[in-house]
């Protein structure tokens, strides 16, 4: 499954953690930004060109180091057809570069509807006997809270296409806990419900290295939680977001790894697109700070880590 290709990636590099790729213009270096205003006049086009060569620039850094990038839609959908256009392209330059791609989408729907966007993300359209993948990303951030009906169109596009999915459980916010920590009539929390339905459905895609296409988003935010979960959910890989300018630490989320250093890869996006703000250091070193950013980071997680390695 598409996480077996994720975790391979994680053991080549040595890093388990993922770039959150969620550009603002307000991130993109200004030499960049004024050569395409010049050539584009000030319009969603020139931003969401000067969004796409920033991405390049930074996966062209760091595909070497990191295991993947995780472009959040909204911050591309906000530039209009042109931000979707560098959605698209941004997937496929960092699939070129051998990286593997999760697109966060947080899609929530059911019936034909969730058929549609999973057709659109993880899937491929047919036109007129054709098959297109409209924008091929390997796995999607979902949202189950409306049950197996949203989650099954998912699952048959991940068996079908070798794809994965990361199903929102303990999120990062700082007020998730307003209905995920309730309790339910058997005691358990919303969350762990929630996560007991990821087992249930991942095991229609198993994974060679004990981890199904079904994975979970549990933040950083709540390392207790963290460990709770790992502990609770063997066949679950989780997306671990709010490292860093969340709050999260790497102590904390070393609490959702295996013993092997795997089952889980952890996010971090402003840390790494705006590494070069942080460090003082001229605008256009922004790529190469970006590369300094990610190898600190994968430096201070693996701190708590064992070594990574494939099971045996």
């Amino acid at each position: 499954m598409a996480f077996d290709r994720l975790i391979e990636n994680i053991v080549n590099t040595q890093n388990p953690s993922v770039v959150g790729l969620d550009p603002k213009l307000e991130y993109v270096p200004q030499f960049i930004i004024e050569k395409r205003i010049d050539k584009h006049g000030k319009t969603l086009k020139a931003a969401a060109k000067a969004i796409l060569d920033f991405n390049k620039a930074i996966i062209d850094e760091i595909h070497d180091i990191c295991p993947a990038i995780k472009p959040q839609a909204a911050y591309y959908e906000m530039y209009g057809v042109e931000g979707v256009k560098t959605l698209a392209k941004t997937i496929k330059y960092a699939q070129e570069k051998g990286m593997f791609v999760m697109t966060d989408g947080k899609r929530n729907d059911i019936g034909a509807t969730m058929e549609a966007y999973a057709t659109a993300h993880l899937g491929v359209t047919d036109v007129v006997g054709e098959q297109i993948a409209a924008f091929g990303a390997d796995a999607l951030t979902v949202n189950g809270y409306l049950g197996t009906d949203g989650i099954k169109p998912l699952i048959d596009k991940c068996a079908a296409f070798d794809k994965g999915i990361f199903v929102l459980v303990k999120t990062s916010n700082q007020s998730s806990g307003e209905l995920q920590d309730l309790k339910l009539a058997d005691g358990r929390t919303v969350y762990a419900a929630m996560g007991d339905m990821c087992e249930k459905w991942g095991a229609d895609v198993p994974g060679k290295y004990g981890y199904s296409g079904v994975g979970a988003v549990v933040g950083a935010t709540y390392p207790e939680q963290l460990a709770e979960m790992r502990k609770a959910l063997p066949h679950t890989f989780f997306l671990v977001p709010g490292y860093g300018a969340q709050g999260g630490g790497a102590e904390g989320v070393s609490k959702g790894f295996d013993e092997r250093g795997l089952g889980a890869i952890v996010n971090s996006s402003r840390g790494v697109m705006c590494a070069y703000k942080k460090e003082g250091c001229d605008e256009r070193d922004f790529a190469k700070a970006a590369r300094r950013e990610v190898i600190r980071m994968k430096e201070d997680i693996l701190t708590y880590l064992p070594k990574i390695v494939l099971p045996e």
